[in-house]
């Protein structure tokens, strides 16, 4: 059975920072991907990363204060979050992708994991 567990949500004041964890049981993927969903708004891509980690893509939203990263012997793909703003306020939700490269595509993944909240207060 194919599980993606997040961990690592949590209330931070604006400027703080945060650390997600998303561990894969079942099923190693080739791409990782994180998105957020606020209330009333549609999902959104966060950032992506592929096998070997040679190709990274994140929303411009995000760029410069989020980095992806992966730990293969752990299964595990990470979101390190400074600078937070209360806009990033959202669910957080990986992925996993069986197909290579990155993709910004939520249709490109193919199990999700329930999600965590991130709360950013001003």
């Amino acid at each position: 059975q194919v599980q993606l567990v997040e961990s690592g949500g949590g209330l931070v004041q604006a400027g703080g920072s945060l650390r997600l964890s998303c561990a894969a049981s079942g099923r190693t993927f080739n791409t990782r991907g994180w998105f957020r969903q606020a209330p009333g708004k549609e999902r959104e891509f966060v950032a992506a990363i592929s096998w070997g980690g040679a190709s990274t893509d994140y929303a411009d939203s995000v760029k410069g204060r989020f980095t992806i990263s992966r730990d293969y012997a752990k299964n595990t793909v990470y979101l390190q979050m400074s600078s937070l703003k209360p806009e990033d306020t959202a669910v957080y939700y990986c992925a996993g992708g069986r197909g290579y490269g990155t993709s910004r595509t939520p249709s490109r993944y193919d199990d999700w994991g329930q999600g965590t909240q991130v709360t950013v207060s001003s």
